[in-house]
This record gives structure tokens, sequence and C-alpha cells, in this order.
């Protein structure tokens, strides 16, 4: 439904019920629209995503994890490459990252 903002200010119980129960409601003010929308539409419109703790606390979610282990083969890790940490002792590695 749509209100003029004179009647939106004296009828605003009504407005906010109706948002609530029924759907948006629009004032105007002469080239200005805007919406009164409920909370929960608003959280749905915006896209409002849960923290891990907030999801955690609604308590749903955890039987649809993937909580299966990889059973492949692994992926290959080449141990020649050169010290990435400084340290104490600068013969450890060599500028071809073995030990001299």
């Amino acid at each position: 439904m749509t209100w003029n903002l004179a009647d939106a200010k004296n009828r605003l119980s009504e407005v906010v019920n109706l948002a609530l129960s029924e759907s948006p409601q629009t004032i105007t003010r002469r080239n200005d629209t805007v919406v009164v929308i409920s909370s929960a539409k608003y959280e749905e419109l915006t896209g409002k995503t849960l923290d891990f703790k907030e999801y955690l606390l609604q308590g749903g979610g955890l039987d649809e994890l993937d909580l299966t282990r990889d059973q492949g083969p692994g992926r290959d890790v080449d141990l020649r490459g050169r010290c990435s940490t400084p340290t104490s002792s600068p013969s450890w590695c060599s500028a071809t990252g073995t030990r001299r």
C-alpha cells in the first residue's frame, strides 16, 4: 500500500502492522519515496550472513557439512627449495638449498 507522509505519520502503528503482517508499505513525500519493511525481510534482502558463533548458536548446519577425508594420493612437495626462514647459522642453507 502507498501512503502519503501525513497519513503515515497519523497512522504509523497501522503502517508498521501492515508491513509486519502483509507486505512492504510505501510512503511518499513530494518526489521522494521510502519503504517500510520488517527486519526479517530486510535481512533477507541485504543478504545478512551469520558469523561463525551465531551460526553455531543457531544450532543448524553441522549435519550439512562434508567432513569426509580426501582419500587421494595427496600432493607433490618440493623439499629442495631455498631456506625461507633466516637462520642463525648461514652455513646451514646455501644458495642451492642444501646444507654445506
